[in-house]
């Protein structure tokens, strides 16, 4: 298993105040393939959800936080479904539809929910989604510190099952646009200036050119640090991944620019317990917080 750029030995402790290079506050985002081989995934993916948590909650209790999660497409649901659900013949249940699949909520479907780089809050398809809307408070695309069933909410929008696809470099580079994270944007609020930005990809394939995201490692990773003000160090990457980022494989994309950030940790992801790997991921906060200066204004 590959190891991380920096080994900060145990979870950081900090104390009872604030760090105060990143002004205790932190923005989570959770970068989630829905493509077909996910299915496999579902386990480990089950396990970690309440381990992410445990992490966030217990060592991070001092900070403010936002989770989003988002996903490898510009579609909702499982098209082939959202066909059938508009057949008078076509009835839950039936086998044109995924089992549990919600043709009767799909006047809860938004326009944001069909938008590149949208937070996750209605998962629908295949492999284990949710299928339903997740109980996200305050109207928003993501959840924050104060969250009532934090765990359970987070699962919830984490089940994203595998009816969709993975461009997770072209997703990334959407989520961090300010049309999104501005005022009136479908994640007005989520990201921002005056936080520290950790990155978490889940997936089972690699991003490949041609095949995937359109552009390329270089742009993605450029979107991420001019979202972040030019600070590459104000963010943390946690690639959970193929095992052939740990031969630098130009195709893995997702890996590449993973280790464009120099906080980052690299992950196999056919590992049966992903929690550990988070916790140490999150350990490069501590650094990555005291080195961290806010931009003005």
């Amino acid at each position: 298993m590959p190891g991380p750029v920096n080994d900060l030995g145990g979870m950081p402790d900090f104390g009872d105040t604030s760090p105060v290079g990143c002004r205790g506050k932190i923005d989570f985002l959770f970068m989630i393939s829905r493509d077909a081989n996910m299915i496999f995934r579902q386990e480990q993916l089950a396990l970690a959800v309440p381990q992410f948590i445990d992490t966030i909650e217990s060592k991070f209790a001092d900070f403010d936080y936002h989770i989003m999660v988002v996903t490898g497409d510009d579609w909702w649901g499982a098209l082939g479904c959202n066909k059938d659900c508009s057949m008078l013949e076509c009835k839950v249940g039936d086998p044109c539809c995924e089992p549990d699949y919600p043709c009767d909520k799909l006047d809860l479907v938004t326009t944001c929910d069909w938008l590149w780089g949208a937070g996750e809050v209605f998962p629908a398809g295949g492999g284990g989604a949710s299928n339903k809307p997740c109980p996200v408070e305050g109207g928003r695309r993501y959840l924050v510190k104060g969250q009532t069933d934090l765990k359970g909410t987070f699962e919830c929008i984490a089940k994203v099952g595998s009816s969709g696809g993975m461009a997770l470099g072209q997703a990334l580079t959407a989520a961090v646009q300010h049309n999104l994270n501005g005022p009136g944007g479908c994640n007005g609020g989520f990201l921002r200036k005056d936080a520290l930005l950790m990155v978490t990809f889940v997936a089972t394939n690699q991003d490949q050119p041609g095949w995937d995201s359109t552009g390329t490692p270089a742009e993605w990773a450029q979107a991420v640090i001019d979202a972040k003000h030019g600070d590459d160090k104000s963010v943390v990457m946690l690639n959970i991944g193929t095992q052939d980022c740990a031969s630098d494989d130009p195709d893995d994309r997702l890996c590449v620019v993973t280790k464009m950030f120099p906080f980052h940790y690299l992950l196999y992801g056919e590992m049966a317990d992903w929690g550990p790997g988070f916790a140490q991921a999150a350990s490069l906060v501590e650094t990555a917080c005291a080195g961290f200066t806010p931009p003005p204004g």
